[in-house]
């Protein structure tokens, strides 16, 4: 299965490799930032937090992505993303309004991808069990695979990854892959 790349008039080099950002990091978060490859991306997200606090994480945040080349989306319409200096925006959201902001979105299922037809790329979930919804459905190799055959635009895979997976999915055909967990020293050097 062919490799899809990131459509004409997108970022040109779009990251391959996605941190998610969770609640549940704490400080591990800053450890995973400067673990990141340059050129790596990051999906912003802490819904959580209190509107001010995430502002703020998201400022501390978008301080290292800038400083490290990293390309950093938040989880949030795209003009929030655009006033808070995203590079782009993520989520179920329409182009309208959004410019040539970098646009990703979340699929699960075969309705969510043909929805997803405006996002430069999707992240397509759970493939393996994850601790961030534990006893959650999940895709499987299979499901995914499916997934993948159907998009017409870069698929990252999301849900239970790791290095070892993440290249196993890359060499089916995916343009990358995302981890909240996943995303160790030890892994990164895989990578």
């Amino acid at each position: 299965m062919r490799r899809r790349h990131p459509r004409s008039g997108s970022l040109t080099q779009l990251p391959s490799l996605w941190l998610m950002t969770d609640e549940r990091q704490g400080d591990a978060l800053w450890r995973a930032l400067d673990a990141l490859p340059r050129g790596s991306g990051i999906i912003f997200r802490h819904y959580s937090l209190p509107a001010a606090a995430r502002r703020a994480l998201f400022d501390r945040v978008r301080r290292i992505a800038g400083r490290r080349g990293l390309t950093l989306l938040l989880a949030g319409p795209p003009s929030r993303a655009a006033a808070w200096g995203a590079d782009g925006a993520h989520g179920r959201f329409s182009r309208v309004g959004a410019g040539t902001m970098l646009l990703s979105a979340p699929v699960h299922h075969a309705a969510e991808l043909r929805a997803a037809r405006h996002a430069d790329l999707v992240f397509v979930s759970p493939v393996f069990p994850t601790r961030s919804h534990p006893g959650g459905k999940t895709l499987g190799l299979r499901g995914f695979a499916a997934l993948l055959a159907k998009a017409d635009m870069p698929v990252v895979a999301l849900g239970g990854i790791d290095a070892r997976r993440g290249q196993r999915l890359i060499a089916m055909g995916a343009y990358g892959w995302a981890g909240i967990d996943g995303l160790t020293r030890r892994d990164l050097e895989i990578h």
